[in-house]
């Protein structure tokens, strides 16, 4: 396991727990106690934990971890929620994405997607965006169309934020917009947790004709600081586990589609 590994699972358990002991960390990882020091130094300074005497806690319910220490989290869930959500896509769409762990990996899908390689002069799917990172990423696959949104980025998240990002998308009309959250809610609809993004997503969602949502199972029923839409405006959910019955029938009465995507 590579240091970063590491890091990714101890920001994991910092996450479920509140707070860890290092022996804690060392029994989960099999690594020597002198090793998550280290780790848990590393990470108070880049002011991701809080280091305690003989362990660390969590900064806070509502801080923002950089994108980069995302990844590993609900990996199996976010990969079999992009592969159901790439099923949704036709070849010849324009498809609109925000930022995030679960839509990079939705891009990856679709860059991957033979079923979309149908014509090397066309391209099989147009994806319009404000995450740098899925912009790079989708640049050398020849049937992908990137677009990237005016904007100014983020360091957390790669995405592009403020008043541009709707200037360069007024005269877009994109097929299917792809969303992911922080959080998901019959009460407030779509949340996250920075309005840039927020105003971001809604602006990419504004120029859609369908609005899917992909979340895995823990941002469902969970509202974040700021509002993206609410749950009438999306027309399909893509979520790795069966929802709480009240929230299904929430969904049903707003209308939203409900697809289960099961990790394989």
């Amino acid at each position: 396991m590579t240091q970063q590994q590491r890091l990714n699972v101890v920001l994991e358990l910092v996450s479920e727990r509140g707070n860890v002991s290092i022996a804690e960390v060392s029994e989960a990882l099999g690594v020597s106690t002198a090793t998550v020091r280290r780790d848990l130094n590393t990470l108070a300074e880049q002011r991701l934990v809080t280091r305690t005497h003989g362990g660390a806690s969590a900064l806070g319910s509502g801080y923002e971890l950089p994108l980069q220490y995302k990844i590993a989290r609900q990996a199996e869930a976010k990969v079999a929620i992009a592969r159901a959500v790439a099923e949704l896509i036709a070849p010849g769409e324009s498809v609109g994405l925000n930022g995030g762990t679960t839509t990079s990996e939705v891009a990856r899908m679709l860059g991957r997607s033979e079923r979309l390689q149908v014509n090397a002069d066309v391209p099989g799917v147009t994806i319009v965006t404000n995450a740098l990172n899925i912009a790079y990423e989708m640049s050398v696959r020849e049937h992908v169309k990137i677009v990237v949104t005016g904007g100014v980025p983020r360091r957390q998240s790669y995405e592009l934020v403020g008043p541009l990002v709707g200037a360069s998308l007024r005269d877009f009309s994109i097929d299917t917009a792809i969303l992911g959250v922080d959080g998901l809610s019959a009460a407030f609809g779509a949340t996250t947790l920075h309005e840039g993004e927020a105003e971001a997503s809604r602006e990419i969602a504004s120029v859609a004709r369908r609005l899917v949502i992909a979340a895995d199972a823990t941002k469902i029923g969970r509202t974040t600081f700021a509002r993206i839409c609410p749950l009438s405006r999306v027309d399909i959910l893509v979520t790795d586990q069966d929802v709480p019955r009240d929230f299904a029938a929430d969904l049903a009465a707003a209308g939203v589609r409900l697809l289960v995507a099961q990790p394989s």
